[in-house]
């Protein structure tokens, strides 16, 4: 029996192009290779393409014959992936291709993040574009630069490089499922400086590292209650230091601020004579982190070896405030919409931690539906390390995106939707930082409608998407093109 392979996949159009963008190292802050990949894609079809200047690739097709009286299309979706693998993965994802394998259903990468996150909604432009056959008004493609890391491109677009007046973002999760807004969300970094003191003779040092937690999308599956890395490190942390005389050398977790942290280590000195109790707690801390997530987290590990003894240790004052603040710091859900019920509004991801060499950084991401709940968050997470000494920066701050339930893309999508499949599509709000509110207040007038293929925890090596709502979402995605509405 023939091994399926991605490019005998259904809708073979766009699964070739999937397969390409595997290929080709995309991490956010490294897209050069991608960028010249979709700029001389666009050319080879003899289509206008361009960059702008902070790195966003435009390709505009013109309307088949007929239908040119239709209102303007811009098909928008991110180059660049989230860089998440397993610890025990050997990848260079700036050099080497996504190993990928088909699960029944479902494809996944091999002990990596698979960049269907959003490479299928790239892969979807790009078969649009190629094929000659469709029938579409006007479009434009718009493959934005940096989305994952603070959505740069998004942010820098200008209103003069894009003419459509009707925008499909495809970087949506669910099939089935069409978005009509978005929360929106600010990052919070909070950083102690310090001076390192000297190791206490005798002493000895141990690294403890924590690691099997699953992770995931810090706006989709904060809801699901998953451990964080970071909180649980400094739960053991606080217990070693209060109980064992521990001291804090080094202490890092987490790696990218919307992503669920799934590992953290520390390294810390005491005294010899305390190394099995130290073990005996990893090994507690183990068993109960196991217990308090049974269902949720799956094998959890927590595990601690000798080390060489660091060169300087954490003060104890800064020590204490920094795993404090940790400790208090809002971390999860913290508000559903009142009239949405099972819709998060406001949540924090406790995403990074850096302690080392004189500075302790914490990096938040603190989302919200509403702007008030979003300022009340933040000034909580300020106030909560201000307190302990730390100094607090707001950056790369977006408001949401408000729906339009009477939008007329909307109702054109939704009509479209039940004629093909037979039922209604579901119209929801998303705990998540989709560029359409970014573009839309850039951009402003827009009629904007984010959907795609179902996707399974982004941003986290269990990343995966269901291969037959691939063919349900392009080919939804075809028929709204053959229904755009007419120009006013």
């Amino acid at each position: 029996m023939r091994m399926k392979t991605i490019q005998s996949l259904a809708p073979e159009a766009v699964w070739k192009h999937f397969y390409s963008l595997t290929r080709i190292p995309r991490p956010s802050g490294f897209l050069k290779p991608v960028t010249d990949f979709l700029v001389d894609f666009g050319k080879s079809l003899n289509l206008e393409t361009f960059t702008d200047e902070v790195g966003n690739v435009i390709i505009r097709k013109p309307a088949t014959p007929g239908m040119e009286n239709r209102k303007g299309v811009i098909l928008q979706a991110h180059m660049d992936m989230v860089p998440q693998k397993n610890n025990d993965k050997e990848h260079d994802f700036e050099k080497d291709p996504i190993e990928t394998i088909i699960d029944g259903d479902w494809l996944k990468a091999n002990g990596t993040t698979l960049g269907a996150d959003n490479g299928m909604g790239v892969a979807a432009i790009m078969a649009v574009l190629e094929d000659n056959t469709l029938k579409h008004g006007p479009l434009e493609a718009l493959i934005t630069a940096d989305e994952e890391t603070g959505m740069f491109g998004a942010f820098g677009l200008k209103k003069e490089s894009i003419k459509g007046e009707i925008l499909l973002n495809l970087d949506s999760e669910d099939e089935g499922e069409l978005y009509i807004g978005c929360a929106g969300g600010i990052d919070v970094t909070a950083t102690f400086q310090y001076k390192e003191t000297e190791v206490e003779e005798g002493d000895i040092a141990v690294k403890v590292t924590l690691k099997g937690l699953r992770g995931g999308h810090s706006g989709l599956e904060i809801n699901q209650g998953r451990g964080n890395a970071n909180k649980l490190m400094v739960r053991f942390l606080r217990e070693a230091i209060a109980t064992y005389e521990a001291r804090l050398a080094v202490f890092e977790g987490g790696n990218m601020r919307n992503a669920i942290p799934r590992e953290a280590y520390a390294i810390v000195t005491i005294p010899a004579e305390n190394e099995e109790e130290l073990r005996e707690l990893v090994e507690y801390c183990e068993n109960l982190f196991n217990e308090e997530y049974a269902g949720i987290e799956e094998n959890i590990s927590f595990q601690a070896e000798r080390t060489d003894l660091p060169k300087g240790l954490v003060p104890e004052e800064i020590q204490d405030d920094i795993i404090n603040s940790i400790f208090a710091c809002q971390n999860g859900v913290m508000r559903f919409i009142p009239s949405i019920p099972d819709t998060v509004e406001t949540s924090s991801n406790l995403a990074i931690v850096k302690v080392a060499d004189g500075v302790g950084e914490v990096k938040i991401l603190a989302r919200s539906a509403s702007d008030s709940m979003k300022e009340f968050l933040t000034t909580s997470i300020e106030c909560c390390f201000s307190m302990a000494g730390a100094k607090v920066e707001m950056s790369g701050g977006y408001s949401g995106w408000d729906p339009d339930v009477n939008s007329p893309i909307l109702n054109a999508m939704k009509s479209s939707y039940k004629a093909q499949f037979g039922v209604e599509p579901a119209v929801k709000v998303i705990h998540a930082g989709l560029e359409c509110g970014i573009i839309g207040a850039n951009i402003p007038g827009l009629d904007m409608i984010s959907f795609g293929p179902t996707l399974r925890s982004p941003h986290s090596p269990d990343e995966r998407v269901y291969i037959p709502s691939v063919k349900k979402f392009y080919d939804f995605l075809i028929a709204t093109l053959e229904q755009t509405p007419v120009k006013a």
